[in-house]
């Protein structure tokens, strides 16, 4: 009986498990299901310059997994029973009934469900803040952002990574319009010196008022609200102060961590459920110092590839690899035009080192390309197999495969 592989998300860490996954298994009698809502690879740590008008190139799962073996389900999945170990998807493309859901099977879960936005449970934010966690909300911050008129005031609260991005695209590709980014410490706290005072100038050149020391408690319909009293205005707000993890793996039976994440070992397999691998931002993985990988591409591709070559190594019967996952650096776009490539520990916190200007806007850009090239090519060099060849099933296929 061929051994059942079911991964759940096609982000960068789905993706990349699917496809290594297929290049290390091609020659075993397994299945491999790759189950996702969209039926193209969504560009996740590009979404800000998405929402600052500038289009992405699509890639279509169709032509990623061509000819691997990998098939891939277009569905969204609404339960999973760790315990019965089935997954329960619906069509994608409206409300499904409960006849129309499919429950599936599987041998070996990988759990890549990610991450999306988090209000943070402040009044107002649901209601008027824009998010960019996802493509569908890049866009309608894209779309609200090109129908403001010059002299606008925008506000982007939070100063992590995802902010500092945000802000600066919107800036530079709007310089009309008024842009504010509200930080809770000081702007780029995390950085060093060096980092600092590059990130400080480049906000100065774009024209973007900085609140430090600001925590927005509430956000209304035309500003925001601060924790000691005072408003900044805002027609736009958009809110980057983090992330929430996917919230299927808490109706399980699953052991979680901090913050809803899966518990995992240093192969990323579940230290409740040892069918199931969890990678990515799903995932709570202990890095370098004992600390937990922070949600982040560069965390979750290294966990894709741990999961993958654990799974095929104890499916194969080969010694199971266990290569530290460590961080080098954090590559930050400030724009099209300037960058910050701070070098950090293995346990990222920053050292003294540091890339700026153009040079390092070039290199953010190749590291981008590269791990979209790493999701478009995860099994180069791997022979075709041309008795499972890559289908896009829709609810209509599948009804009729289980008439049949």
């Amino acid at each position: 009986m061929q051994h059942r592989i079911v991964v759940l998300g096609a982000g960068y860490t789905g993706a990349v498990a699917a496809g290594r996954l297929a290049k290390r298994l091609h020659q075993q009698d397994v299945t491999l299901t790759l189950v996702n809502p969209e039926p193209d690879f969504v560009e996740r740590v590009r979404l800000h310059q998405l929402a600052a008008g500038q289009d992405l190139r699509p890639r279509p799962f169709s032509e990623v997994f061509a000819g691997t073996g990998v098939e891939l389900k277009l569905a969204k999945v609404t339960a999973v029973d760790v315990d019965r170990k089935t997954v329960t998807v619906a069509p994608t493309g409206g409300r499904a009934t409960g006849a129309e859901q499919e429950e599936m099977e599987y041998d070996t879960l990988v759990y890549a469900l990610g991450s999306g936005w988090n209000d943070g449970g402040a009044p107002g934010v649901a209601e008027h803040a824009h998010e960019i966690a996802g493509r569908a909300g890049a866009l309608r911050l894209r779309a609200r952002l090109a129908a403001l008129e010059a002299g606008r005031p925008v506000v982007v609260v939070g100063g992590g990574l995802t902010g500092v991005e945000a802000v600066t695209e919107i800036a530079e590709a709007r310089p009309d319009l008024d842009v504010a980014l509200a930080v809770h410490g000081v702007l780029g706290g995390w950085l060093s010196e060096k980092g600092r005072a590059h990130l400080r100038k480049v906000v100065d050149a774009l024209g973007i008022t900085v609140h430090e020391h600001t925590a927005v408690d509430a956000v209304e319909a035309d500003r925001v609200r601060t924790a000691d009293g005072r408003t900044i205005p805002a027609e736009v707000t958009v809110w980057t102060t983090g992330f929430a993890v996917h919230p299927i793996a808490g109706a399980t039976t699953l052991e979680r961590a901090e913050h809803g994440r899966i518990a995992v070992d240093s192969t990323m397999r579940s230290l409740s459920h040892p069918d199931v691998y969890a990678v990515g931002d799903a995932a709570m993985a202990i890095g370098p110092g004992g600390k937990p990988l922070r949600m982040s591409c560069a965390s979750g591709v290294p966990m894709a590839w741990q999961a993958a070559d654990a799974i095929a190594a104890r499916l194969t019967g080969a010694e199971v690899p266990r290569v530290p996952i460590r961080y080098v650096q954090q590559c930050i776009s400030l724009g099209r035009r300037e960058g910050l490539i701070q070098f950090v520990t293995a346990d990222d916190r920053a050292v003294d080192r540091a890339l700026t200007g153009r040079i390092a806007a070039r290199y953010k850009e190749l590291i981008c390309k590269g791990a979209a090239w790493g999701v478009a090519n995860p099994t180069l060099g791997l022979p075709t197999r041309r008795r499972r060849v890559v289908r896009q099933e829709t609810p209509d296929r599948a009804r009729a495969r289980a008439a049949a």
